[in-house]
């Protein structure tokens, strides 16, 4: 049986958008703890485009300025996917306990340290 007023809706193939987000290792690289490049050499061996590693393709690229790490893809990629593989390579290079990944803003995540004076200022 078929109801009325409603009609198959077609898919519309357009141009997929765009993303763009940044990962800033502004503090660990000054410090001598990452390299960034190692970092940019973990994201494009171990992003996954269409299930498979290491085909990034045109989908995905990747760009490093200084400290920073650009990561442009087409629309279905996810932000916190950068984020997991950021902890995945914080914790292969045994700094996990020491950084830890923010985001500041809507497109962009940062390495930080934790906070470990304010433990200190409790405890007194």
């Amino acid at each position: 049986m078929v109801v009325k007023g409603l009609k198959k809706k077609a898919a519309v193939k357009g141009k997929k958008s765009l993303l763009k987000f940044t990962i800033d290792c502004q503090q660990p690289a000054d410090d001598n703890i990452i390299e960034p490049k190692d970092f940019e050499k973990f994201l494009t061996n171990r992003i996954k485009v269409d299930g498979k590693t290491g085909n990034l393709g045109e989908k995905v690229t990747i760009n490093r300025e200084k400290n920073k790490i650009h990561v442009s893809a087409e629309s279905p990629f996810s932000k916190r996917y950068l984020k997991y593989l950021g902890k995945k390579y914080l914790k292969s290079q045994q700094l996990r306990d020491f950084l830890r990944i923010v985001a500041p803003s809507k497109t962009s995540y940062e390495m930080r340290y934790f906070n470990i004076n304010d433990d200190k200022d409790e405890e007194e």
